[in-house]
């Protein structure tokens, strides 16, 4: 007689220590509200969404340096000599090139939130 191990099961390791995946938010007594910070899905933990609202921050400058170029074709420029509608088209294109980082940053950033609204259906 020959100690044979081959049981009846598929995959006898899985099937007799299965593993069970938990996650965080399978602990969270119901109405809980997860501390931003804390949660492991939170978007203030991820560079990608910091360094997108600096950049729409930063898009603050070339709508301003529009505005500079729009205000200098209304009154004038004064003892210098320079194209308004230049600085109103450098400042069009870094501004509204720099919303478009910006906001693709920022969601970028906040992908593991959106999976976590899917996956538990919570709004916070």
């Amino acid at each position: 007689m020959s100690a044979n191990n081959n049981l009846a099961v598929s995959d006898f390791a899985s099937e007799t220590y299965p593993n069970y995946e938990s996650r965080l938010e399978d602990a969270y007594i119901d109405g809980y509200d997860p501390v931003s910070l804390g949660a492991p899905h939170s978007s203030l933990n991820r560079t990608s969404t910091w360094v997108g609202m600096g950049a729409m921050i930063a898009v603050l400058a070339g709508f301003g340096l529009a505005i500079f170029g729009a205000a200098q074709q209304v009154w004038g420029s004064g003892s210098v000599d320079r194209d308004p509608m230049v600085l109103i088209i450098i400042g069009l294109v870094v501004g509204i090139g720099g919303v478009a980082i910006a906001a693709g940053l920022i969601r970028y950033g906040r992908r593991y939130y959106r999976e976590y609204k899917e996956r538990t259906g919570r709004v916070n």
